[in-house]
């Protein structure tokens, strides 16, 4: 009998075994396996990433703050605020070496990818996640930019990324790479304002893009990194550091040569002067609010054309750093200066020591104690009253209420007259003086020449417990210089459009001058404020060869240290002292200030061809029974009566910064 055949379950014969999968087959089912999860993903991907990306309609649109250019009294330009947009650039009327540049360090696949680059990133991420501390790497290709910068906000975050890599593909699918990369350099932001390559080229360089040097290019191709920090201006050693790896990138690329890398080197990258010099940014921060306010917000390009003279504002900036500089160890931290011409104009404005450091404008925003710069306002409303240079007075102590004013040496020169009062600025006189004429009239004196914060009347007022700005000290000593009149100063002439539209002019509907001091009493101060200057207080100030007047201005506790003075038809002020209000180590207004006053001067003066103060000489009214003796007074007792010490006093005080 035949074997029976074992048979599975129910008596069914088992399958027989199925034959494995070829190779090609294994790789054909798991591609379709992906792909059906690769389409899945995108479908997920594009149905939570899309559905909220920007409109793409308007892709040639550009939406920006309207810029405004500052100019100079001669038309040179100060800053531009606001963005800066240049007409589009034709990518074929560039140098090969720029867009070469930034495909080099931003993207050196660009022209093999379709919009991301998958390694590129996957880098990145491996960088990211190797680092505790430090920049991070983005992986974004050129196309990947130009969608950010068209569509997106720069915010990091993820959905932001996946959106990023959405608007690239679809750039890559409507555009040609040349299109995208004409595109790109149309609308990246190189800081100061400046928005594509050719506005880039004009701000940094002062020259259309088309003369792009290879250095040039590389400079700015290294911006993309970081704009501010990468800067040609505020970081030069950082921002050559970079464009030589561009040219290291170029020569690997194959863009250049390693000789035409090193040809690179050699030639010298002149970075704008305006912009290199970051020249009156004070100035352009206070007139800017004023711009709003005369014209309102702009809804095109503005052309400000200012009364600032360039060359004296850097002499300006220049004596203020070095002074401030010089008198550290005396605990100088701060300094101010405006200048400003007969009628008003701002000719040279500076806010502090150093605008990077610090942006708050001690001309216009610091409200401090004049010392005895004050005390001019004191001596014309004596001289109105009709007290000459002459008039004798006794520098002795007094008592008004209860107040006791003392002089700065502790000593006292007896029979004087009130030129030599205020020669030697004598605290003694001066507030006898202000008592006699009365202090409301003395604070009237000094709102009609210009001053115009709040004046207390305390008997102190005399000696300059009064808070003013240093723009205030120069407008309302300007009467002195220019024959008697008001000037208001003023930093606007004319505002208009950029296509030519005069919206402001300052000239137009302009108030005639106003006299607000008579003769003689201008002639009288003058004649004394020239001696304070000749063999006073501020003798440190003096500048060989020019009519030159004014006052020194010290606080008591050595807080503020002041010098204003003038020429004919020009007035500066000088302040230096520290923002929080502590005193100094006996600095003066004859120290500091007065050779800040003197190193400015000294460069502006034959700038100007000023003439001699007006009014000329006028001789006292009747006779000066002690002026005999004067000068055997000062001998015996050494000088005058405030912090402004004599120049034989100061001369003595080693810790004085040289001038």
């Amino acid at each position: 009998m035949a074997n029976a055949q074992s048979s599975g379950p129910g008596g069914r014969a088992p399958r027989p075994p199925r034959a494995g999968r070829s190779p090609f087959q294994a790789l054909l089912y798991w591609s379709m396996v992906l792909g059906v999860w690769g389409l899945i993903f995108l479908v997920a991907f594009f149905a939570v990433f899309a559905v909220d990306l920007p409109d793409t309609s308007k892709l040639y649109d550009v939406k920006r703050q309207p810029s405004i250019s500052y100019l100079d009294r001669s038309g040179a330009l100060v800053a531009v605020r606001g963005s800066q947009y240049a007409p589009p650039v034709d990518l074929d009327s560039l140098p090969d070496h720029v867009p070469e540049a930034f495909i080099a360090i931003e993207d050196r696949w660009y022209y093999w990818h379709f919009g991301f680059n998958p390694w590129g990133i996957a880098r990145s991420q491996i960088y990211n996640m190797r680092r505790d501390s430090g920049p991070l790497r983005g992986g974004s290709t050129i196309t990947q930019q130009l969608a950010r910068n068209l569509f997106l906000t720069p915010s990091q975050n993820y959905r932001r990324k996946a959106q990023e890599l959405i608007l690239a593909v679809w750039l890559e699918a409507r555009f040609s790479k040349k299109q995208i990369l004409e595109l790109y350099l149309n609308r990246v932001y190189f800081g100061a304002g400046a928005y594509g390559i050719e506005a880039a080229s004009q701000r940094y360089f002062g020259k259309p893009a088309s003369r792009l040097t290879l250095g040039e290019s590389a400079l700015l191709a290294g911006m993309m990194k970081g704009p501010s920090r990468y800067s040609p201006v505020a970081a030069t050693d950082r921002a050559a550091r970079r464009a030589t790896v561009v040219l290291d990138e170029m020569v690997r690329s194959k863009f250049i040569t390693p000789e035409e890398r090193e040809a690179a080197f050699r030639t010298k990258v002149r970075v704008n002067p305006v912009l290199a010099n970051q020249r009156a940014q004070y100035f352009t921060d206070w007139v800017d609010d004023q711009v709003r306010s005369l014209v309102g917000e702009p809804t095109e390009d503005l052309v400000v054309e200012t009364t600032l003279d360039l060359p004296l504002q850097a002499a300006a900036e220049q004596a203020v750093q070095a002074g401030v500089a010089a008198a550290k160890g005396q605990g100088v931290e701060q300094g101010a200066l405006v200048s400003i011409d007969g009628e008003g104009r701002i000719r040279a404005y500076v806010g502090g020591a150093n605008y990077l450091q610090s942006q708050f404008d001690r001309a216009t925003q610091a409200r401090r104690q004049a010392g005895s710069a004050f005390k001019p306002f004191v001596y014309l409303t004596a001289m109105e009253s009709g007290r000459t240079p002459a008039t004798p007075v006794v520098d002795e102590p007094v008592t008004i209420g209860n107040w006791q004013p003392r002089n700065y040496t502790g000593e006292y020169l007896g029979p004087i007259t009130l030129a030599k009062a205020l020669e030697q600025s004598v605290n003694t006189v001066a507030a006898r003086l202000a008592n006699e004429v009365g202090t409301s009239n003395v604070a009237a004196t000094a709102r009609r020449l210009g001053i115009t914060s709040p004046i207390q009347l305390d008997p102190s007022m005399a000696l300059g417990a009064v808070e003013v700005s240093p723009l205030e000290m120069a407008q309302a000593y300007a009467p002195f210089a220019n024959g008697g009149f008001f000037a208001k100063g003023y930093g606007v002439e004319r505002i208009r459009t950029a296509s030519g539209r005069v919206l402001y002019d300052h000239n137009v509907d302009r108030a005639p001058r106003q006299a607000v001091i008579g003769t003689p009493a201008l002639q009288y101060m003058n004649q004394m404020l020239r001696q304070v200057v000749t063999s006073g207080t501020g003798t440190r100030a003096n500048v060989g060869g020019y009519d030159l007047a004014g006052k020194t201005g010290t606080t008591s506790d050595y807080r503020d240290a002041w010098f204003v003075g003038y020429t004919g038809g020009f007035v500066t002020a000088v302040w230096v002292g520290k923002d929080n209000n502590r005193p100094m180590r006996r600095v003066t207004g004859g120290g500091a200030p007065a050779g800040i006053w003197r190193q400015y001067m000294g460069a502006a003066l034959p700038r100007l061809k000023v003439q001699p103060i007006p009014g000329g000489f006028v001789e006292p009214q009747g006779p000066d029974p002690i002026g005999d003796v004067i000068d055997g007074v000062r001998d015996l007792f050494g000088g005058g009566g405030d912090p402004d010490p004599p120049p034989s006093a100061f001369d003595r005080q080693p810790e004085e910064a040289p001038y």
